[in-house]
């Protein structure tokens, strides 16, 4: 995972050279555009000349934004303040572990639904430490969202295999059977021994969505207070997260991996080492995960920056309709009325968050102050 982020040095070195070898006479390529006339003026104040060269490469090309600092203004961060985002980089590796352990306890319906609990401890967490301000629409798109992903884990555990059971006759015998489902499955998960390791489950993937939550925050504060861009700070983060991932692997070895106990199990190092590089399809998914976790975070980031924290966890929770789609190309999914209802409450939820439609209910649109249409001062009249 980490070794994916850190591959994002790789293309701002890649920039980096390409900027130097590029002619010095095209400006697009060196982040926006000349002022016209900029030669033959002299006297050009330098504060002026810095916000226009800023902000003609935020506007003039936003595909830059990614690859420039956030703003001049801001403390750049360099030195001994690099360090701070090894603070959202400890928050990753204890989020992605618990979320993977707890994995191993409970069905995946039951991890998607836990899951959906992000997006609250987001919001929750920028309202108390970033002091953001979420309008009572925005709160209810929150728990529209959150409403939608577990109807999408419900169908998962609940909903009957139609190649085993034949289908229902009418919705009233629908709905019976389900509740008789679940009535049974809760009956055989008190009694049985697994009820624990499910509840324990649970436990590891609801507290993986606060380190989760915390790191969204974090990114968020830093990219607020300091100037650096988002390629770098997944960079940075790679390099962090690697170092403190690798310090722990060889601890674990030592302490369990090379043990009777712990050999061939998941601390093993030499392990792991002899099945990447004897299998081919380890090898080749660890080198794609790679890439797309190195590209998720750059893409995330840059939205934490433009957005928000919140925004970004909402966004992150539609990744379940496009792996629904792709699971469905795949055959790996059977169609579920059920699961369409959940996406359907997981679209709108996000839409209404993001002011993309909007409120039912006038009394939800917040009251914002109009802005004056005439200057100040007398009217003349002829």
């Amino acid at each position: 995972m980490f070794i994916g982020e850190m591959g994002c040095w790789l293309v701002v070195a890649g920039f980096a050279v390409f900027r130097r070898l590029s002619p010095k006479n095209a400006p697009l390529l060196h982040g926006g555009y000349e002022q016209v006339g900029s030669q033959d003026s002299t006297e050009i104040d330098a504060d002026d000349e810095r916000d226009g060269r800023f902000f003609a490469q935020e506007e003039a090309d936003p595909a830059m934004k990614s690859i420039i600092t956030n703003a001049d203004e801001r403390t750049p961060l360099v030195g001994w303040r690099v360090f701070l985002l090894a603070m959202p980089a400890c928050c990753d590796i204890a989020g992605t572990t618990l979320m993977n352990v707890g994995l191993l306890f409970v069905a995946a319906s039951i991890y998607q639904m836990t899951r959906g609990a992000l997006i609250l401890f987001v919001g929750l967490f920028s309202v108390l430490f970033l002091h953001r301000k979420i309008f009572p629409y925005q709160w209810s798109a929150l728990f529209i969202v959150v409403l939608g992903v577990a109807i999408v884990g419900l169908a998962g555990a609940i909903a009957p295999n139609p190649q085993a059971q034949p289908d229902p006759r009418s919705l009233t015998e629908t709905s019976i059977l389900l509740l008789r489902d679940a009535s049974q499955q809760l009956k055989a998960a008190a009694v049985s021994p697994s009820a624990l390791k499910t509840v324990l489950g649970v436990l590891m993937i609801a507290g993986a969505q606060i380190f989760t939550a915390t790191q969204f925050v974090l990114e968020e504060w830093i990219l607020e207070k300091y100037a650096l861009e988002p390629l770098k700070v997944v960079g940075w983060e790679g390099v962090f997260g690697f170092l403190i991932t690798f310090v722990g692997m060889i601890v674990l070895h030592l302490a369990v991996g090379r043990t009777e106990a712990g050999r061939n199990g998941y601390f093993d190092m030499r392990e792991g080492w002899r099945e990447i590089t004897h299998y081919r399809i380890i090898a080749v998914t660890s080198v794609l995960i790679m890439i797309s976790i190195g590209g998720f975070n750059f893409f995330g980031l840059s939205i934490t920056r433009s957005v928000s924290a919140t925004a970004r966890s909402i966004i992150d929770t539609c990744r379940t309709l496009f792996i629904w789609i792709v699971s469905l190309g795949l055959g790996w999914e059977t169609f579920k009325w059920l699961q369409i209802v959940g996406f359907a409450l997981l679209v709108y939820g996000t839409f209404l968050f993001n002011d993309i439609v909007r409120p039912p209910l006038k009394a939800c649109v917040p009251r914002r102050k109009a802005e004056a249409l005439l200057e100040e001062g007398p009217i003349e009249h002829m």
